[in-house]
């Protein structure tokens, strides 16, 4: 007997198909929450409090922040949804915040988006979605998903300037196969437009540009709010081993970068290395630069 699926890709009526959509409060998650309650799925919307920002200024283009929560509550009473809170700030603070700032003093430069997709987002907020029974994740990124012979795959976004499937490469199978993801067909006008037929409060509302917990862009500060004791002085070098001045701590610098080295030079000199154990920073020509590999 021929069997109906529905647009998520379930042999069930979109009415008997429970889904958890996680709203962000930006625009992307609640169009898709939009689009899933007017297909007439049984909706719930989960937002995830993070961090504690209420110290930050409302302006700041960071996502999980108070306002978005609020914004997130406000679109699920306006498509008339079920909406959780989840209070998850010490176990981002763990597994997100404390392994970016370990990440700077190794030397290295972290995308901590990855690492909240691996354990906040895709780990607790998985394992929430199934103690509520839910048939499906959905979320907002820009990520392309196909089923093939009962197994997803993932692909890049069809609009490549919003692609994110680079941010979700630690995806595992098992939830690649329960997440869904509807605006990986889509391009961000396309988005925008259903927003605002839907008539939700956040169709034009400034995508978020920081990292959410660094406002902005000034991570330094971060690291040294929660662990002031990696801000040790050393030496900055040429790649021919001479002392050319001293910094204030290797997490202030990343590789490749340019401004802030704060040595007079000829030429622009950039960061071509990192050497933790000895708490240098290495610094040579774009070609010096260039030479590095990174493997």
């Amino acid at each position: 007997m021929f069997k109906k699926i529905n647009s998520i890709g379930l042999d069930k009526k979109p009415q008997d198909t429970k889904v958890v959509v996680a709203m962000s409060g930006g625009v992307d998650s609640s169009t898709v929450a939009g689009i899933m309650k007017k297909e007439g799925y049984n909706v719930i919307g989960i937002t995830l409090k993070l961090y504690d920002d209420s110290k930050q200024k409302s302006q700041a283009k960071q996502c999980c922040a108070g306002q978005d929560i609020m914004d997130a509550k406000r679109v699920a009473n306006k498509l008339n949804i079920d909406h959780k809170i989840l209070y998850f700030q010490n176990k981002f603070k763990e597994g997100v915040i404390n392994n970016f700032i370990d990440s700077y003093v190794d030397g290295e430069t972290p995308v901590p988006c990855i690492q909240c997709n691996k354990t906040v987002k895709f780990t607790d907020l998985f394992e929430e979605a199934r103690s509520l029974n839910a048939d499906a994740l959905i979320t907002g990124h820009y990520v392309k998903s196909v089923l093939k012979d009962n197994s997803t795959e993932m692909y890049r976004a069809v609009d490549s300037n919003r692609d994110q499937s680079y941010f979700l490469f630690n995806t595992t199978r098992e939830q690649l196969n329960y997440l869904r993801f509807p605006l990986g067909s889509m391009h961000k006008d396309e988005t925008r437009k259903i927003a605002k037929n839907l008539n939700l409060n956040v169709a034009d509302k400034p995508d978020s540009q920081d990292i959410c917990f660094v406002p902005n862009g000034d991570y330094v500060s971060v690291i040294e709010k929660i662990r002031p004791e990696v801000f040790k002085k050393g030496n900055i070098k040429n790649i021919e081993g001479k002392v050319l001045g001293v910094h204030n701590g290797i997490v202030n610098f990343t590789i490749g970068q340019r401004r802030g080295i704060k040595i007079a030079a000829k030429k622009p000199l950039y960061v071509v290395d990192i050497i933790k154990e000895n708490n240098e920073i290495i610094v040579g020509s774009k070609q010096d630069l260039l030479k590095k590999k990174f493997y």
